[in-house]
């Protein structure tokens, strides 16, 4: 479902703070509604407890305006992770992405209005298996494969406010931080045997419960003490990017989205993509290789998401007339074909620090 003017005419002040403010910085504690409540209640004016709290994210996930509560993990930091294309012919293309999508790493997967047409993500153990099932796809499908690593990452991130009457995300916000960092794409080897079966355990949400990470904390046969102190390595190593209440935008009304692509000078990359990547706007912003071989000449990727489509189109015509004054495509999304988070029970197997 999408949501209209009414639905969001109907959402209180509690379920605002929630959905908008609460999409990361969740505690990291034994009891995190019961802080949580004591938070919304002093923002707010509404004495709200935590019991309640519960029952508000168990209704908002029901009804599809969260996707899920708990971590958003990184593939590209725990393991090797790439983003892949096929010229998918027309008369074929159910059957080529039907192949795609049957490998349990690929995890996102779209139709675009390109020659390439369907641009999936693999996220594998290693980079040797990442490019074994890449090897696979183009022998079983018979399309070549576009592969793209990233190499920086400006910005990246889909956090962003949806109980407004936004055209575009983050319209009504001016700036945001940004640092670039480089992606290796090796997987990381250092998971203790904690860390990487606490990623299994959550890959998939926290329990939506007083006491979530006692919950995973017997799941995984460890203290409560000591997953709430992964935890917290795993968010400052980067391996979580964020815990909260994860929002279907789709369903929050941003159903356009563009992905451009850009031929940046190399010389300018880091200073283009860090400035372009600070615009509110621009909700991903990173850089891939160029493929002068398969005819792909650009390394800078900008993400916009917009409710309007024309909203969207006014902002990347604004990023090219002052940003980046160079030759770009716009690639939009046109079907989801996949959309899931990244499996972690093969990938962290074989990265375990016992």
């Amino acid at each position: 479902m999408s949501l209209d003017a009414d639905w969001r005419a109907g959402i209180d002040a509690v379920d605002a703070a929630l959905i908008d403010e609460y999409q990361s910085g969740f505690p990291v504690a034994s009891a995190p509604f019961e802080q949580v409540a004591t938070e919304i209640s002093a923002a707010t004016g509404v004495d709200v407890d935590a019991a309640e709290l519960l029952g508000r994210v168990r209704d908002l996930r029901e009804a599809g305006v969260f996707r899920r509560f708990g971590a958003v993990l990184n593939p590209p930091v725990i393991g090797s992770s790439t983003l892949a294309a096929v010229a998918a012919p027309d008369e074929r293309f159910s059957e080529v992405a039907d192949t795609i999508n049957g490998y349990r790493q690929v995890n996102h997967n779209y139709r675009r209005d390109h020659e390439w047409n369907t641009w999936f993500v693999v996220t594998a153990s290693s980079r040797e298996k990442r490019d074994a099932i890449l090897a696979e796809i183009e022998d079983r499908t018979g399309c070549a494969v576009l592969n793209l690593p990233m190499r920086t990452d400006y910005y990246i991130d889909l956090e962003f406010p949806v109980v407004n009457q936004d055209r575009f995300a983050r319209e009504s916000l001016d700036h945001t931080d940004v640092s670039a960092t480089r992606i290796a794409e090796d997987a990381r080897g250092d998971l203790t045997a904690l860390e990487a079966n606490l990623l299994v355990a959550i890959q998939d949400g926290f329990p939506i419960s007083a006491t979530p990470y006692a919950d995973i904390a017997a799941e995984v046969d460890a203290e409560v003490d000591d997953v709430l102190a992964a935890v917290d390595r795993l968010l400052a190593d980067g391996c979580i990017k964020r815990i909260g209440c994860v929002v279907n935008h789709i369903v929050t009304g941003f159903t356009n989205n563009c992905m451009v692509v850009w031929d940046v000078p190399d010389a300018d990359l880091d200073a283009r993509g860090e400035a372009v990547g600070s615009l509110p706007y621009v909700t991903l912003c990173y850089h891939r290789p160029r493929r002068p071989e398969q005819d792909w000449e650009y390394n800078l990727f900008t993400m916009i998401h917009g409710r309007e489509a024309d909203a969207v189109d006014a902002k990347i015509d604004e990023l090219a007339a002052d940003h980046l004054p160079f030759d770009h495509e716009r690639l939009y999304s046109t079907e989801t074909l996949k959309q899931t988070g990244a499996r972690y029970d093969e990938l962290v197997a074989e990265g375990r620090d016992d």
